[in-house]
């Protein structure tokens, strides 16, 4: 069974993600393959440099996250070359990765609304909150600035969107307990 996870940034993805990995569940995360297509010597970091300019590499020749999250934010047209440089490429690793695989598989997927990934799930799962929690936890516990964390956020598709396109959500205005348990009820659904 393919699930799709999904949900804004800082909304309880990866916790929701991590949990079901404890249950049994096999994950693959979008955001790791995102690194694994722009490691050096690839045509996607090729791609980004011809496009945001060296000034996005470290001195060994890998990307500055960083320096690339500052340009690629600075305006819509910036964030959609990126996307466009990114995406194909990871949905190919994605469609590589799930072949084979057998019982729960989680594709932890942020952007899935916005990229419209060509794999089939049989249930798509958003995580869904507050934005005002959402900023929160970005500042408290990534370390952006008030800005940064708006800036991410209203780069991605709404809850509203999201909650559109799922078959569950997940709302985790709640404790981290309750969150678990939330998670608990929704993976006991997976037969």
């Amino acid at each position: 069974m393919l699930i799709a996870l999904t949900g804004g940034i800082g909304s309880g993805k990866t916790t929701v993600a991590a949990r079901w990995v404890e249950l049994g569940a096999r994950e693959i995360d979008a955001d790791l393959l995102a690194r694994e297509v722009v490691e050096p010597s690839t045509e996607g970091l090729a791609e980004i440099v011809e496009r945001f300019g060296k000034e996005i590499l470290l001195a060994d020749g890998s990307l500055d996250r960083g320096a690339l999250a500052k340009v690629a934010f600075a305006d819509d047209q910036s964030r959609k070359d990126l996307e466009a440089i990114l995406h194909p490429r990871i949905q190919r690793l994605a469609a590589e990765r799930v072949k084979g695989l057998g019982g729960v598989i989680v594709y932890t997927i942020p952007l899935l609304a916005e990229t419209n990934s060509k794999l089939e799930f049989d249930r798509v799962v958003t995580v869904s909150c507050d934005e005002a929690v959402r900023i929160d936890r970005l500042v408290t516990l990534r370390g952006m600035s008030k800005e940064e964390a708006m800036g991410r956020i209203v780069a991605q598709a709404s809850d509203a969107e999201r909650e559109a396109r799922a078959d569950t959500v997940i709302d985790s205005n709640c404790p981290m307990d309750e969150l678990i348990s939330r998670a608990d009820e929704v993976f006991a659904t997976f037969s």
